[in-house]
């Protein structure tokens, strides 16, 4: 009778396709989350795509002729990225995103220290004159160098003729910025229609603050949910002992080969699959069994990555490495698991895709209502009130 390996990383689907899982670079939201998934679904040989935001990874099912070379090229050309050339994907992920963490981090605070000042000003100082160029000076580099993923990936998305989250901020935050440049720079244009030439730095420089407080505690929120992945991440050793001609080596874990021989001591954890070949010992095997009374293992038994021997010292065979270990499919089952969605959640992602679009309209349709009646001070009026309108839908 055949048997099938359900601890196989790339499985066949019932597509004659294979299924398989990649942690995705670039997503900022919701809607991007649908971008990646409408991008891959539209991509030739691609039968389905699910991405789940929350771990930033995406299980596509694809046709065996199709290479991931072709996704990651299809997922650039949007402003995203997948990795796949890794030899431990999850570990690279997971160094990705708390990398992401705290370049977020740094720039909030960064943000927040220079957003204080401007607030000030614009709050107890309006009529102060030097004030609003101060303010000019502080708003540039927390709208252009702190702030400045968001219209990287709004200026990413327009080129394809996408919006998301990102367009949202940067429309609101650019327009107001933009005003007010006008404003402290040719104040005569309004004031000789009788009209106060007010600034907006503050506005634009405390959605770029509050933006990045919101999505540094959403990077904080996913770490939290990535928390049993790292856990099972953190169960296989970093480097191992080899025997090459009666000597013992030790190399790192990414450089083992089928074939080799490991020493395994007490207390240490077993870095890959394999088969004892030479001594005896017991090893807690918990991780994979529930079950806390370590097991025998002696010549022609098998043990698995991660689990740890405990008194005996002995050798094995390594039969299975890198993303074939039992371990690594653990791992991987677990984030399928994870990235797979409720029918409720497909139905929110739809409307994620549509969401940007129809917000954009709305902030326009307000403008020309505002044009049309808003009397002498209308176009003032106008542009505060649809850049509210586009504030106003930042999550």
């Amino acid at each position: 009778m055949e048997t099938i390996n359900i601890f196989e990383t790339k499985e066949k689907s019932h597509k004659q396709g294979i299924k398989e899982s990649f942690p995705v670079t670039g997503m900022t939201c919701a809607s991007c989350a649908a971008s990646v998934e409408s991008v891959l679904k539209h991509t030739k040989g691609v039968f389905d795509a699910s991405v789940n935001f929350a771990n930033s990874s995406v299980l596509v099912e694809y046709d065996k002729e199709l290479s991931p070379n072709q996704l990651q090229n299809a997922l650039r050309e949007v402003g995203y990225d997948i990795i796949i050339d890794a030899e431990n994907p999850s570990e690279v992920q997971q160094e990705l995103q708390q990398k992401h963490y705290q370049d977020i981090k740094n720039r909030t605070i960064w943000s927040a220290i220079l957003t204080l000042p401007i607030f000030v000003l614009g709050m107890f100082y309006m009529q102060w004159e030097p004030g609003k160029w101060i303010s000019l000076v502080l708003a540039f580099p927390i709208l252009f160098w702190f702030g400045r993923s968001f219209f990287i990936n709004a200026f990413k998305q327009a080129k394809h003729g996408k919006a998301n989250m990102d367009t949202l901020v940067a429309l609101s935050t650019g327009i107001a910025f933009l005003f007010s440049v006008f404003n402290t720079f040719f104040p005569e244009f309004w004031l000789s229609r009788g009209i106060e030439p007010h600034v907006y730095y503050e506005a634009a420089t405390v959605i770029i603050t509050f933006i990045s407080l919101g999505k540094l505690l959403e990077e904080k929120a996913k770490s939290n949910t990535s928390s049993a992945i790292k856990k099972l991440m953190g169960l296989q050793p970093k480097t191992l002992k080899i025997i090459e001609n009666g000597e013992e080596r030790e190399i790192p874990i990414s450089s083992v080969q089928v074939g080799q021989t490991i020493l395994v001591r007490p207390g240490e954890k077993i870095p890959v699959d394999g088969e004892v070949s030479k001594g005896s010992s017991y090893v807690d095997e918990s991780m994979i069994t529930g079950e806390p009374v370590p097991v025998q293992k002696s010549q022609g038994e098998k043990v698995f990555a991660g689990t740890v021997n405990q008194k005996g010292s002995f050798q094995f065979t390594a039969e299975k490495v890198g993303g074939e270990t039992l371990l690594s499919q653990i791992i991987k089952m677990v984030q399928q698991a994870q990235g797979s969605k409720a029918p409720v959640q497909k139905l929110v992602d739809k409307i994620a895709g549509i969401f940007v679009p129809v917000v954009l309209g709305i902030s326009i349709v307000t403008f020309i209502v505002w044009m049309s009646l808003g009397g002498d001070n209308a176009f003032s009026q106008a542009l505060l009130t649809s850049v509210a309108v586009l504030v106003i839908a930042c999550p």
